[in-house]
Order: structure tokens, then C-alpha cells, then sequence
């Protein structure tokens, strides 16, 4: 049983600002440019560069290429080597987004939850120019005067909660104040270090499963974004 529209009153009416993941609460940035084939080719580049001997057998099989890079970056933490490899991923988001799907719902609800006076700031594994491109396109970029995203410092990455701190910083907001929107176990565990409430997202089974595991209430998960828009709007 996952939130129910009084769930979601009693976890929207404190929120002023809103902490959104981008892959998975606003869009599907792989949906047209699938990631397992990106983990693919990162893994042939770093099997080209001569380094194939740092994947470990589970991240050669990996659908995720985030989860590729980590992985290298644990055992060979080079700078040059990990700038150049986030880069080449830089590029994959960037091609990705003409392609991205919407997540169903999340539009109106950013700009109604906007219009409501509610700030926002994107906090991303992706990289932040990718996630800015992908704004834009939606003509949102007014609802998000703040993007975090992936560094060349990757140990900085969610579940580590420096994007989450730097958004708060920018909106000056106190995070009892604050939601992080995720779909993940990294986004609430980031949430989680810095006490800001966290509101999961969870579009198939898998994901709800992922979220539990992690250790979300399923009265703080949902699995559309219609629920948190009906809510929003009962509100007010």
C-alpha cells in the first residue's frame, strides 16, 4: 500500500522547496537512447584505453553506466582518467535528451506546485548540463533557477548529499521546509543525511521494490504523479 492522498497532504503542507532527482520524478532520460547500451560502449572505451583489467566481471554486465564509472573510479580514482570517461558520459546524457519521455503528470505539476510559490532545485547523479538541456526543452527552465549535478569528484555523487547541500544553501531553504523528490535508494539516503523529508517515486515494481529496500515507507512512496498533483491540488 503506497501513499494515500492524506499521506501526501500531511507530507506536502510544511514544503516550500522541492529537491527534484531528474531520471525518474521528471523524465526518462534514457527512454529513446537506452543506458544499457551507453554502459556497453563505456565499457568497450575503457577496455580501448588499455584499462579493461578494472571492471569487475558484474560491471562489464551492468545496464547502468553510472554503476561502470563508479566502478572504475573505486579502484583507479585518476583524475584525468575518470574526467575524461564523465565526459564521454557527459555527451551520452546530452544526446539522450532529445529523446527523453516525460514522466506522465510531472509537468503540470512542477508548473502548478510552481505557480504555488514552492522553489526548486534539480539534484542530479546526471550531469547538470545534461539536465539543464533537458529543462529547456520542456520550457521549464523558470521553475529551476538551480541545477546540481555530476562533478569530476564522483565520491560526490548521491548517496553523499552535496548536491542536496548545495540546492538548500542556494534557496536558502531550512530542510524541515524541504522535499527531496527521488527514485531511488541513493536520492533518500542522501535526503536522510541532511534530515529533509523524502517523497519516492516509483513507475514499475522493481523500483518499489528498490525504494522499501532502502528503507522508504510506502506511505511515503508513490507511483504516479497524479497522486501528488491531485493532492497538491486539494490543497489549495
Amino acid at each position: 500500500m503506497t501513499a494515500s492522498t492524506e499521506d501526501l497532504r500531511k507530507l506536502l503542507g510544511p514544503v516550500r522547496y522541492v529537491l527534484w532527482d531528474l531520471d525518474g520524478p521528471i523524465c526518462r532520460l534514457f527512454a529513446g537512447h537506452p543506458a544499457r547500451d551507453v554502459a556497453r560502449e563505456l565499457v568497450k572505451l575503457i577496455e580501448r584505453l588499455g584499462l579493461g583489467g578494472l571492471l569487475r566481471e558484474e560491471e562489464r554486465g551492468d545496464p547502468d553506466p553510472q554503476a561502470v564509472l563508479l566502478g572504475v573510479n573505486a579502484r583507479h580514482p585518476d583524475s584525468d582518467l575518470i574526467a575524461l570517461l564523465e565526459d564521454w558520459l557527459t555527451e551520452q546524457e546530452l544526446a539522450a535528451v532529445p529523446t527523453a519521455m516525460p514522466t506522465p503528470y510531472t509537468d503540470p505539476l512542477i508548473r502548478t506546485w510552481s505557480a504555488l510559490g514552492a522553489g526548486f532545485a534539480v539534484t542530479t547523479n546526471n550531469s547538470a548540463s545534461a539536465a539543464a538541456a533537458y529543462i529547456e526543452s520542456r520550457h521549464l527552465g523558470g521553475c529551476f533557477p538551480y541545477i546540481y549535478g555530476r562533478t569530476k569528484d564522483l565520491d560526490r555523487m548521491k548517496p553523499h548529499p552535496h548536491c542536496l547541500s548545495r540546492a538548500l544553501q542556494a534557496l536558502g531553504a531550512d530542510p524541515s521546509h524541504a522535499l527531496m523528490f527521488g527514485d531511488a535508494g541513493t536520492d533518500y539516503q542522501a535526503a536522510q543525511e541532511l534530515n529533509v523529508p523524502f517523497l519516492g517515486y516509483a513507475r514499475n515494481q522493481r523500483k518499489l521494490e528498490a525504494l522499501m529496500s532502502a528503507g522508504v515507507e510506502p506511505t511515503r512512496i508513490v507511483r504516479s504523479m497524479d497522486e501528488v498533483l491531485t493532492a497538491l491540488k486539494g490543497m489549495h
